[in-house]
């Protein structure tokens, strides 16, 4: 992109693996910048980032960081964001924050800016980024939610292990390695959740994806039931998730039955899929051709195929959903707000 106005940014988290995709988008783009801090914690303070045709330093976030900061993109974790993101906020910073620590809060848009980009004129200094399995379901059920309506969402996800950081992603290839060569395998990361017990990734899917909540669902199940709702405004929709850890590294998957509120024909389903923004449409399966996670690593678009009528009900879809979780699903989304703000501003 290009603007006569440029903007001093600051990436926290930068050294993280959302952090480091979010500082490819901004360079790739061409982001307005006047100025760019690299803020982490302590422990990766020291660390050189090439920029451009520079390297630039990172610096510990702390309070002061923000003054002067045009526009701050969050992605180091709930904890900081809550302790960082209000007070940068409040000196005139536009916070945008990957995480979940905003979210569901009232007064804070949370945008997918194929969906609801108008959301974040009702900003108060922070708007927050869906959850990664959230953005992709969402944008591509926008235009069918806008032709046909929707009354009931069951999403079940599968998603990479990259979703719970490069230590996820390690510990996958050090246990396939040690099943291939027939050793004992060792957990010590996945699940994440409330509990010490660890289970085997690798050749293996686990149906839990955060912390067990009293209800039965996961935290991360009741983040997508939760953020569908809000983003597309709609407290009836009825949504019911399930969600997957499967050994996949990177590329989150959807299966995703939707109930319409009115009559469809399937060319027409496949039509205002295909013209969506950020959609590409993959959906040739007498050729085999549908979307795929390997595909869909390093794409900045959400994959739609396997495009169906169901069986039992006629005005329902079954739809396979794939993107790549830490570009669309985070800093793709994250830099797609701001650029918004960019042009906008």
């Amino acid at each position: 992109m290009s603007n006569e106005k440029t903007f001093n940014v600051a990436v926290v988290g930068a050294t993280g693996a959302v952090g480091e995709q979010i500082i490819r988008l901004l360079d790739e783009r061409n982001f307005p910048i006047k100025e760019l801090k690299f803020l982490s914690s302590p422990r990766s303070a020291g660390t050189k980032i090439r920029f451009k045709d520079r390297d630039i330093t990172v610096e510990a976030a702390t309070p002061d960081s923000f003054k002067g900061v045009d526009i701050a993109l969050f992605s180091a974790g709930g904890d900081v964001s809550k302790e960082l993101a209000p007070i940068a906020a409040a000196g005139g910073t536009i916070c945008i924050d990957n995480t979940n620590a905003f979210r569901m809060d009232p007064q804070t848009p949370l945008v997918v800016p194929e969906v609801n980009i108008e959301e974040v004129h009702k900003h108060k200094g922070i708007i927050a980024n869906p959850n990664c399995s959230t953005i992709q379901m969402v944008a591509a059920l926008k235009p069918l939610y806008d032709r046909f309506g929707i009354s009931k969402i069951i999403v079940s996800t599968y998603q990479a292990v990259s979703g719970a950081g490069s230590k996820a992603i390690d510990e996958m290839l050090r246990q396939s390695r040690e099943a291939l060569a027939g050793n004992p395998v060792n957990p010590d990361i996945l699940p994440v959740g409330s509990l010490p017990v660890k289970h085997q990734i690798a050749f293996n899917a686990i149906p839990q994806i955060d912390k067990f909540l009293d209800n039965g669902f996961t935290n991360e199940e009741m983040k997508m039931i939760n953020e569908t709702k809000k983003i597309m405004n709609d407290e009836s929709l009825e949504v019911t998730a399930t969600c997957v850890r499967i050994p996949v590294v990177y590329g989150h998957s959807e299966s995703v039955y939707v109930e319409l509120k009115e009559d469809f024909e399937l060319e027409e389903v496949r039509s205002l899929l295909a013209g969506a923004p950020g959609i590409v449409l993959v959906d040739n399966p007498q050729e085999q051709q549908y979307p795929l996670a390997t595909e869909a690593t390093g794409k900045l678009e959400t994959f739609v195929g396997r495009v169906r009528r169901d069986l039992h009900n006629k005005r329902a879809l079954n739809l396979w959903i794939v993107s790549d979780n830490l570009l669309k699903g985070a800093a793709w989304n994250a830099v797609q707000i701001a650029e918004y703000f960019a042009q906008n501003k």
